[in-house]
């Protein structure tokens, strides 16, 4: 997985969806620097914090980590 990309990603959906990345990570209950970092590729998010950034954002997990182009694999 490239966390960077991982990271355009996040944000591009939030952008599809009309949130912000800060609403959602708040939402989520997620630390407010986890964007930041996966950019400076400094952390990786696990399978939970996808999971539940997945399902605020509608799409699969497989989305957010590059492995698709289609949002809606793998639901």
């Amino acid at each position: 997985m490239d966390v960077a990309q991982s990271a355009e990603i996040i944000k591009k959906r939030c952008n599809e969806k009309n949130i912000s990345v800060k609403a959602l990570l708040e939402e989520c209950e997620i630390r407010k620097g986890l964007i930041y970092d996966m950019e400076k590729r400094l952390k990786s998010p696990g399978a939970e914090l996808l999971e539940k950034i997945a399902i605020r954002l509608d799409c699969s997990v497989d989305y957010l980590i590059g492995r698709t182009d289609n949002p809606e694999v793998n639901r």
